[in-house]
């Protein structure tokens, strides 16, 4: 005996709908990123977020194939289901904004060049990225009733999304000067904070050490989230644009551009928690026969 360990390979890691869904978003990722990266124009604010968002998916998807082919990921103290669940639904969000964000911005009519016909191609695979990702969640989602891997039930997968959006909310946040719109921050913060822990301490499956019973818990935390959503769709546009008329021209960076942005994310995520809430509780209060 030599002592030396074999690595095994999992083919089935390449071969499962799963894993061809990925080899798709691998494969469409580098493809959109080079095409970009051949213009030469992705300068900025929103052209560096696009490209950071196909290199990071590329990146992490590559590695996630890696890890399952090889078979190295039982290694890892982390909830792999979970990670992966989480992150093919950050993915998705991700790959999504980048695909409107990128021809918004970059691509001008009418689109007749070499360079506007390399941008139109790299928004096509972008979004052909997004539904590989997109069929990826539906794959990996948990059936009904099975609650083994959190983040891949539809509560669990709404966190992630919940995360994201006041994300997208902090990025548009400017002045916040009034009482109202200081609350309205504060909302943003808080519920993003205890939504992040819950998704962090999830996947390093840290949530079985607390000391309260953890499904009612999260019941609870989505029912004064929803409430303190609620407040904050009603006092920011308020706020907001009392007394203010849309200024004359309003560009990209204009602040009504940007407060009407938050309103309506803002009223994704009241929507959210609320459906949070109703999956939660039936999770929780409504048994399976």
């Amino acid at each position: 005996e030599s002592g030396r360990t074999m690595a095994t390979v999992n083919v089935r890691a390449l071969t499962s709908w799963v894993g061809i869904a990925r080899l798709f978003a691998v494969v469409l990722s580098c493809l959109t990123f080079s095409l970009v990266a051949s213009t030469g124009h992705f300068g900025g604010p929103f052209g560096t977020w696009c490209m950071f968002t196909w290199c990071f998916c590329f990146a992490v998807t590559l590695l996630v194939l890696l890890l399952e082919l090889l078979e190295l990921y039982p290694l890892l103290p982390l909830s792999w289901d979970d990670f992966t669940s989480a992150f093919s639904m950050l993915a998705a969000l991700m790959v999504f904004t980048s695909s409107v964000v990128f021809p918004t911005t970059f691509i001008s009519s009418p689109c007749s060049s070499n360079l506007c016909a390399r941008q139109a191609v790299a928004t096509t695979t972008s979004c052909l990225c997004f539904l590989a990702y997109a069929v990826e969640v539906s794959l990996t989602r948990a059936k009904p009733g099975d609650i083994s891997s959190f983040l891949s039930t539809v509560p669990g997968l709404l966190k992630v999304f919940e995360a994201y959006v006041a994300c997208l909310i902090f990025s548009l946040l400017d002045a916040y000067n009034k009482p109202g719109l200081m609350w309205c921050v504060a909302v943003y913060s808080i519920c993003f904070i205890f939504t992040l822990l819950i998704i962090i301490f999830t996947i390093g499956r840290c949530l079985t050490y607390i000391p309260c019973p953890l499904e009612k818990m999260l019941v609870g935390y989505n029912f004064l989230a929803l409430l303190m959503y609620l407040t904050a769709t009603v006092l920011w546009p308020l706020y907001s644009f009392q007394g203010q008329s849309r200024p004359n021209p309003c560009g990209t960076n204009c602040w009504w551009n940007k407060h009407l942005g938050v309103t309506f994310l803002t009223i994704f995520n009241l929507i959210a928690y609320l459906v949070d809430l109703v999956y939660s509780t039936r999770m929780v209060f409504v048994r399976a026969p």
